[in-house]
């Protein structure tokens, strides 16, 4: 998918969607775009609130996915949806 997320425009896959603290959030892996930290080569995991997500759109391509090493462990504390790849 395609999105803005504090104001920079992403291209990302989503992995996990729930809550986090009672807020709707959810686990992308990350390969395009920008950010405030910067992203590197490659693409890196990266947690989102729901709500702050913009401008969404399909991106037509390929899945994508980091290594499993590398998840944040405690992005979603209740899951309602997870990709197993």
């Amino acid at each position: 998918m395609s999105a803005n997320y504090r104001g920079f425009p992403r291209q990302m896959c989503p992995h996990v969607l729930g809550l986090k603290q009672e807020k709707e959030q959810a686990l992308f892996f990350q390969f395009a775009g920008g950010s405030r930290s910067g992203l590197p080569p490659g693409g890196e995991w990266r947690c989102m609130e729901l709500s702050g997500l913009s401008n969404i759109s399909i991106y037509v391509g390929h899945w994508r996915q980091g290594p499993p090493t590398s998840r944040p462990p405690s992005c979603v504390d209740q899951i309602d949806v997870q990709v197993e790849p």
